[in-house]
């Protein structure tokens, strides 16, 4: 004799194969990404850096003022800056 499944199993199973289901879109999205970057590498431009910028372009102004503060006062200490007549 088959029991029938419980509320709480079928909603299981849903959330289940939902996750699933979005797990394989994350999956195709990511190898198109992969493939603009290869685009991009075969156009001569510089993946790491586009990487980079992308990362740059997710945050807010101040965020990116702030860390770009912070960089050269880190660069600064280290005698790194361009203004500091380090190696830099």
């Amino acid at each position: 004799m088959e029991t029938k499944p419980t509320f709480a199993q079928e909603q299981i199973r849903s959330i289940v194969e939902r996750i699933e289901r979005l797990e394989e879109e994350k999956k195709a999205i990511a190898a198109d990404i992969r493939e603009i970057y290869q685009e991009a590498k075969s156009m001569g431009l510089e993946t790491k850096i586009l990487r980079k910028v992308i990362t740059i372009r997710k945050k807010e102004p101040h965020e990116r003022e702030e860390e770009e503060a912070m960089l050269a006062l880190y660069l600064h200490a280290l005698g790194m800056a361009p203004d500091s007549g380090g190696e830099g």
